[in-house]
């Protein structure tokens, strides 16, 4: 069987919510995971997903090796997560995709029991739409050009919001109204209207992000960070202005992958909370996320009367399945059905 490569390290056990777990102390399958993960080219999100539910599963199991581990083990910790930190369903198959990934891809363990887990149903729930009146009172009130521009970029264009954060100046096409979505979800590329009332802030929030991509050549700091190989292909694209962030960070950080400090893109969390504070502030109670902005703009095109495979390319969806969900929000409130109750009021009144 495998040794655990046992070395000090300064990390307190994680918050479980069930049965306390100890120190993760074996960072040789971390390193292996994570080499594979990115020889895959998967996202950093799914670098960090995946690494975190190793992490839980071997802190789980007392630092046990997972080659030594049987199926028994594998359901022992899923039906922890559901039944003492009770998880979401979504996040119950994400585990065990993580699970699947470590035996078959990092390890090359078959395991055919793997396969024989059930997967947790994951019930499709109606997603939560703004009205109009509510998104502008939202965009009104949050803090900043830049945020308030992102959440009308969100809304206007249907991104998700890594793909706006995401963004480089390349991306932006004034001339032809459109916005080039670079390796979205599924790695897939897409184009995207840029919307006309947009265009003087988009100018401006450039012409902040030039201020940053000047004092960085200024500074001899080593640009952005480039997707897959063109930073060894491209040398010097990185600290090119056509790659450089549209919505950049104020400070320098070190990139999570490489241990380069550079500029790096606006930070997701620090817009959530933002978002949040705007959503609390207008009064509105619906649990509203910035991921909202997405649902709002689909549903609105369907009223506007496009058709479903419109919104579906705009979207980037690769099942048309899953852009039907907006026709059942539209549905909410019957669909334009009288209620029979409004008619025995009618006569009432009359």
């Amino acid at each position: 069987m495998p040794s655990v490569s046992i070395t000090p390290r300064r990390e307190p056990p994680e918050s479980s919510g069930g049965a306390a777990l100890p120190p993760l102390r074996s960072v040789r399958l971390m390193d292996q995971l994570r080499e594979r993960i990115r020889f895959l080219h998967y996202s950093q999100r799914t670098e960090e997903a995946y690494t975190y539910w190793c992490r839980t599963f071997i802190r789980f199991h007392r630092l046990q090796h997972p080659s030594t581990l049987d199926a028994n083990a594998v359901e022992a910790f899923l039906s922890w997560l559901a039944n003492e930190r009770g998880v979401a369903a979504s996040t119950h198959r994400q585990a065990l995709s993580a699970l699947l990934f470590l035996y078959g891809k990092v390890l090359g363990v078959h395991l055919p029991w793997m396969q024989e887990i059930g997967r947790p149903r994951v019930q499709r729930r109606l997603p939560v739409v703004l009205i109009q009146d509510e998104l502008a009172r939202i965009f009104a009130l949050l803090e900043g050009g830049e945020h308030r521009l992102l959440a009308q970029l969100l809304y206007g264009t249907g991104l998700r919001i890594s793909e706006a954060l995401e963004l480089r100046v390349k991306d932006l096409d004034f001339d032809h109204r459109a916005l080039i979505v670079r390796e979205g979800k599924g790695a897939k590329d897409r184009v995207v209207m840029l919307p006309d009332s947009l265009l003087p802030a988009l100018r401006e929030q450039l012409a902040r992000a030039r201020v940053y991509w000047e004092a960085d050549q200024a500074a001899g700091k080593g640009g952005v960070a480039m997707p897959d190989a063109l930073e060894r292909k491209y040398p010097r694209a990185g600290a090119s202005w056509a790659w450089f962030w549209v919505f950049p960070q104020a400070t320098h950080s070190t990139d999570p992958r490489s241990g380069v400090i550079r500029r790096h893109h606006l930070y997701d969390q620090t817009f959530q909370r933002a978002f949040k504070r705007a959503v609390t502030a207008a009064g509105i109670h619906k649990p509203a996320t910035p991921h909202t902005l997405r649902h709002s703009f689909a549903t609105h095109l369907l009223q506007a009367g496009y058709d479903i495979r419109t919104v579906q390319e705009l979207l980037g969806h690769a099942d048309v399945a899953t852009t039907m969900i907006y026709t059942h929000v539209l549905k909410v409130g019957g669909g334009g059905v009288r209620s029979p109750m409004d008619s025995l009021a009618g006569r009432a009144n009359a």
